[in-house]
């Protein structure tokens, strides 16, 4: 289990930078695709950050291994680890209630994570593994759901299991989606989220508003305000809880945002699009001075 995962490597170490901790827990792991993921802990005003370049006390118990990273097609990831370790992600979120779905779509993937676990159906396993292991909330009024699709399963692999999972999970409007709680401008409650695709505005579990890549000039945030510049538009602001969990979320686009626009088309000889000075972006915590994030 992802979130279980034991600070085993460091019995002499107690302090060491958060990169070069990460590179052992993968070298540990034997993690060739070590770009999908990070570790992160919990900060002092309630939400997980992730970290670099922080140098990290290893007996804080508090590390958690994660998908930082969701594309839209898991299953073309090259190795299988990497792809059972976004199935256990898949399996952490859905059992946690943070992937919400129609009752057909919980079902279909909890078969899929049956077929990886137990094998072909069997009708006394898979009573036992449902009676004794919940994977869904609200999984007792789909056992027979679960069922009938597990049987539609034998003769897969766990390896072909894990791909049918992703499959159907990548599908989903929460899927990859971490709520960062706001308030837009009449002071709705809302959910902010970043994605390969951009930012994406959730009222509930209920996708209300998309602002594309394309479409976004710049992002910024001025204390608790967490402002969206379009090329069409004056743009949006939203409000957050403070300034710190402003700055995490501004952060995690920033990330989003070179991880799947910029490496697409490298331009190796173009100015940073941090507005600061001296800053370079890619994972570079202590270059996050500025209050500005140009993309062009």
């Amino acid at each position: 289990h992802l979130q279980n995962l034991e600070i085993f490597l460091l019995d002499s170490e107690q302090k060491i930078l958060g990169c070069d901790f990460f590179n052992k827990v993968c070298g540990h792991l034997k993690l060739l695709e070590k770009e999908y993921f990070g570790l992160e802990f919990r900060h002092h005003n309630g939400s997980y950050v992730t970290f670099c370049l922080l140098l990290v006390d290893t007996s804080d118990p508090a590390f958690r291994f994660i998908v930082k990273f969701f594309p839209p097609d898991p299953g073309q990831l090259q190795k299988s680890l990497t792809r059972y370790l976004f199935a256990l992600q898949i399996k952490q979120d859905l059992s946690n209630g943070s992937l919400t779905c129609n009752d057909n779509s919980a079902a279909l993937l909890v078969s899929h994570i049956l077929q990886a676990e137990i094998g072909d159906y069997d009708e006394e396993l898979d009573a036992h593994h449902l009676e004794n292991k919940q994977y869904v909330p609200n999984q007792e009024y789909l056992d027979h759901k679960i069922i009938r699709f597990h049987k539609k399963h034998r003769g897969h692999t766990p390896a072909q299991s894990d791909v049918h999972l992703l499959e159907v999970a990548r599908k989903l409007d929460m899927y990859g989606i971490r709520p960062h709680p706001a308030h837009d401008g009449e002071g709705m409650r809302i959910n902010l989220a970043v994605t390969h695709m951009g930012v994406l505005v959730f009222q509930g579990n209920t996708k209300i508003n998309t602002f594309s890549w394309a479409k976004i000039r710049k992002l910024s945030f001025k204390r608790r305000h967490f402002l969206i510049k379009l090329h069409t538009e004056a743009g949006v602001r939203f409000t957050m809880a403070s300034r710190d969990i402003c700055k995490t979320f501004w952060k995690m686009c920033v990330e989003y945002h070179a991880f799947f626009r910029l490496a697409e088309e490298p331009k190796p000889h173009q100015k940073s699009l941090l507005s600061s000075k001296g800053s370079s972006f890619r994972y570079r915590y202590k270059d996050f001075k500025s209050t500005g994030f140009l993309l062009v």
